[in-house]
């Protein structure tokens, strides 16, 4: 199964470390916004929030 990351604002390595990060440790997209920012990657917390929820 492929994953289409085409227009999105983000590299597929980096969405999926963030999905890697919400899923097995159960944290929160603003802790996911810290976490990232420690990396040198600017991610607003309602950006990485999933279309419907």
């Amino acid at each position: 199964m492929t994953i289409n990351f085409s227009g999105r604002h983000f590299p597929s390595d980096i969405i999926l470390q963030v999905v890697r990060y919400y899923v097995s440790y159960k944290l929160s997209y603003r802790e996911i916004e810290e976490i990232m920012a420690e990396r040198g990657i600017h991610a607003d917390h309602s950006t990485i929030n999933p279309v419907g929820h």
